[in-house]
């Protein structure tokens, strides 16, 4: 399976590919696109290296400079495509902690279906206050974001756990067993957290699945994502957060959340396996 990060990449560089086309057909080189669009040799050559995200206007410029005016509304639309499917953490921190547990609620209020993938930590929506204030002061420290709105930013994320609770929706939750044990918060917060998650397991429009731990498999352990409902799937780097819109990459996280839980202990079996990792914490 391609690294989310890979497919960002990859679509960057189709649209500069396309870029660097239309200068071609248009018989000019990259001085005189250059000259024509008022910037330096510089940014036309880091724009069609997939180096520099083009603006709507520089593609403006662009194409009016190629003589294909025409062209202009496809290329904006593929670019805001590609910018949205990246985003550095960096940006989504400046708000704070808090603003960026927010700012996926739209998205958790218009689906119906969640598939739920996790190799490291359990799932935000299944998180404690505790374990979530770990997770998030962890991550704030490692990416130097302030700690001060960490509680603010667990209770905002406990806030978006109610969707759990809500009428027409399923969960399908698959998490390695790996991600049971205590490691980002402590002995006494995955205990809780444990606990936790065994009262979800008893949620008739709940599965949770866990992947045993050496357990043959047709699939290695990758990043953590999430499927809402057949449109987007939601994948979070250590350095961006990555939203995957193309049927035919979604269609991949689907065939791989499908290959993940045939090999997941689910029911009794599951909650078996989490009792002991709980009888440990004890």
């Amino acid at each position: 399976m391609s690294s989310p990060l890979s497919s960002a990449q990859e679509a960057r560089a189709a649209l500069a590919l396309r870029l660097r086309h239309l200068r071609l057909d248009a018989g000019l080189t990259g001085g005189e696109l250059s000259a024509r669009c008022g910037w330096n040799g510089a940014k036309t050559s880091r724009i069609e290296h997939g180096k520099a995200a083009p603006s709507d206007a520089d593609i403006r410029r662009w194409c009016a400079a190629c003589g294909a005016e025409d062209q202009a509304g496809d290329l904006i639309a593929a670019a805001r495509s590609v910018n949205s499917m990246y985003v550095h953490w960096k940006r989504l921190n400046r708000a704070g902690l808090t603003r960026l547990q927010n700012e996926i609620v739209p998205l958790l209020d218009r689906t119906r279906s969640f598939r739920v993938y996790c190799s490291h930590v359990v799932p935000g929506l299944l998180q404690t206050h505790d374990y979530a204030a770990a997770v998030i002061a962890a991550y704030g420290a490692f990416h130097g974001t302030p700690d001060t709105d960490v509680d603010s930013a667990a209770r905002a994320r406990l806030a978006r756990s109610r969707v759990l609770g809500r009428r027409g929706r399923t969960f399908a939750f698959v998490l390695e067993e790996s991600v049971l044990r205590p490691g980002v918060a402590n002995v006494a917060t995955t205990a809780a957290q444990l606990d936790r998650l065994q009262e979800v397991a008893d949620l008739p429009h709940v599965s949770l699945g866990i992947i045993p731990a050496g357990a043959a498999r047709p699939l290695w352990s990758t990043e953590s994502f999430t499927l809402y409902d057949d449109a987007q799937v939601g994948i979070e780097l250590l350095s961006a957060r990555v939203t995957v819109t193309a049927p035919g990459e979604i269609a991949v996280y689907e065939r791989a959340f499908a290959q993940l839980s045939a090999i997941a202990a689910h029911g009794p079996t599951a909650r078996a396996r989490i009792a002991r990792v709980r009888e440990a914490c004890s």
